[in-house]
């Protein structure tokens, strides 16, 4: 009998497991830091969302109230970047996810 009852438990903790993903994602929300890793995700990625040539331009990455600052070293960028700010906000939320960057400011 005690075998049997064994085997019952055997079975109940098999019916807890869940993926790695789905456990890490909830201790993120349970911490409310998923927003700060996307925007760590935001910044390490930074080179594969614009490009290795404007990467090297970039001087400085921050975030404030979900706007992305990038400090740039050329003004002819900058003005092109800014010219197409839509594009580059469409891309960073298709690479991290949806809603992480609500406005870019270029200085």
């Amino acid at each position: 009998m005690a075998f049997i009852n064994r085997d019952k438990q055997i079975n109940i903790r098999k019916s807890d497991i869940q993926p790695v993903k789905d456990s890490i994602q909830a201790l993120l929300k349970a911490y409310r830091i998923q927003g700060k890793v996307n925007q760590v995700q935001v910044v390490a990625s930074w080179e594969k969302i614009v490009g290795k040539a404007i990467a090297l331009k970039t001087k400085e990455l921050y975030f404030k109230d979900n706007k992305l600052f990038v400090l740039l070293t050329s003004a002819p960028l900058k003005h092109q970047l800014v010219m197409s700010k839509t594009r580059v906000i469409e891309l960073i939320n298709l690479e991290v996810g949806a809603g992480v960057v609500e406005e870019v400011v270029f200085l």
